[in-house]
């Protein structure tokens, strides 16, 4: 029997993929297998010795401490393109919040409340209708940074609107790259695309190399009026330089999902509450890869999207399986295969992957596995855990 402890309100969805004759789900569950997890604020001392994974139904893992994780071989998970349609949705409707005051149009209507008389109010609405006059988007240069799940579609969709669409991303996967639509136009550096653009929305992780990108060097470069779309991570962006380009006109409009002090109340800032995934599709989407994707974690020893373990995928060959983590330190591999041997174990199949500092192993062999072969295999120095599976 698993057990699953989850934090925050998980989609009925997503809680549904656990079978209930294997898993024990919620929110009270002492000494868990795995976690499942939100917005929930994961501290180290929430790492229980029985603890192996931690699923974020999300995409972002900054409210888990991935490091202390991986130090004792827990494997973190996230939901990486479950919520990217809903994110997509939002930042095309704040490009149009960009370029038609709406937001203005709406409250100036909501001001003549009182008024009961129809023609008045429409006299009023004629005249003052001028005071929200707007651009249309076709036609206007989009420039989109991140180039994955998210920012593919945003761009796809802004190619749609007749929008020309210039694309950065130094890391593009393969998969993303199939995704780009041909239109889009690959600029080799930051500054080309800033300077080029009438729109700039961000769609990169947060990450040491990321935090801070868009600052006070590289504001010089984006075109004076231009407007900046932040619907990934605030701490991309450097607020008091941002605060200086808004001020100066380098930068015409700050759309964004991140509340900061500062700028709540500036009038050429416009913010959501953390809406990005707030839609019941997106929270489902996300739930339910992340629970899929614990169940063959714990099932099977499969890894899929992980942020801090390889990915590993093994076809079941019948029998038996062991699920070695170790560091990844060299001789690791056949220190593990002669303990095999020496206790004359049949192996069937295996796969050795690492990431960064860890390794993992899955060995699939014919014979149940006893005792004494998992401690042998626990004792060789720098191994960190072992899981055995009845594949059969």
């Amino acid at each position: 029997m698993y057990k699953i402890k989850t934090y925050n309100q998980i989609a009925v969805r997503g809680l549904e993929r656990f079978p209930r004759d294997g898993y024990e789900v919620g929110s009270e569950i002492r000494d868990p297998h795995a976690m499942l997890l939100r917005s929930h604020k994961l501290d180290v001392s929430e790492l229980t010795p029985s603890l192996r994974a931690i699923a974020r139904a999300g995409a972002g893992v900054n409210n888990v401490p991935v490091d202390a994780c991986t130090e004792q071989g827990i494997v973190v998970f996230n939901t990486p393109g479950a919520n990217a349609n809903s994110v997509k949705e939002l930042v095309l409707a704040a490009l149009l919040i960009a370029s038609r005051d709406i937001v203005g149009g709406i409250q100036f209507v909501q001001s003549l409340e009182g008024i009961e008389d129809e023609a008045e109010l429409n006299r009023l609405v004629e005249a003052e209708k001028k005071r929200f006059k707007g651009q249309e988007l076709y036609g206007k240069s989009l420039g989109v940074v991140g180039l994955g799940a998210i920012g593919s579609l945003v761009a796809r969709a802004a190619l749609d609107l007749g929008m020309e669409v210039l694309g950065y991303d130094p890391a593009i996967s393969v998969d993303a790259a199939w995704r780009l639509p041909a239109e889009v136009q690959r600029m080799e550096n930051l500054p080309s695309l800033f300077s080029r653009a009438d729109f700039v929305t961000l769609h990169v992780p947060l990450l040491e190399e990321t935090r801070g990108l868009i600052n006070e060097e590289s504001l010089r470069s984006f075109r004076p009026g231009s407007v900046l779309l932040n619907f990934a991570r605030q701490p991309i962006v450097d607020t008091p330089a941002l605060v200086h380009a808004l001020e100066d006109g380098q930068v015409g409009l700050y759309v964004a999902d991140f509340p900061v002090p500062g700028l709540t109340s500036h009038p050429r800032v416009r913010l959501t509450p953390h809406l990005g995934a707030s839609t019941e599709e997106a929270e489902e989407n996300c739930a339910v890869m992340a629970a899929d994707q614990l169940v063959s974690f714990l099932q099977t020893g499969n890894i899929h999207n992980s942020v801090n373990f390889p990915a590993v995928t093994l076809e079941p060959a019948g029998g038996y399986r062991l699920a070695v983590t170790n560091r990844n330190v060299p001789g690791m591999l056949g220190q593990m295969t002669s303990v095999l041997a020496q206790q004359q174990i049949n192996v069937v199949d295996m796969i050795n992957k690492s990431r960064g500092e860890v390794a993992y192993n899955l060995i699939d062999v014919v014979d149940e596995p006893d005792q004494s072969l998992i401690d042998s295999i626990c004792a060789i120095d720098s191994v960190m855990n072992v899981r055995e599976f009845r594949m059969a």
